[in-house]
């Protein structure tokens, strides 16, 4: 994705930018956002099983970017149940994919 400039960004622009950028800027938060990109909505427990990060850990992650405003969750029973809500952590990861090499994937 290309960016095509029209001006300098106003302030408030930068400033959510990095406000999401320090969200993203956090390994198991870019895990977390990797998973969530392939289903639409993801209980937490599936979230702890396939990182293999505590559950707490999870939990914390997740509440902190739901708080962001780049994750939705809504409850189902006892569980919560989350999705991305916000595409640019999507552009985001995306950029980071793009810039890295093929030694940097790990086999699906």
């Amino acid at each position: 994705m290309t960016c095509i400039r029209q001006g300098k960004l106003k302030v408030e622009a930068l400033q959510r930018a990095a406000e999401i950028l320090k969200m993203l800027a956090h390994p198991q938060r870019l895990r977390l956002i990797e998973i969530l990109e392939r289903e639409e909505k993801v209980p937490v427990h599936e979230l702890v099983q396939e990182t293999e990060f505590p559950q707490a850990v999870v939990s914390q992650h997740l509440n902190q970017m739901r708080r962001a405003g780049l994750l939705c969750s809504e409850r189902r029973g006892k569980e919560m149940w989350y999705s991305i809500c916000d595409p640019r952590a999507l552009s985001i990861l995306n950029c980071i994919c793009t810039n890295c090499n093929s030694n940097d994937f790990e086999e699906i």
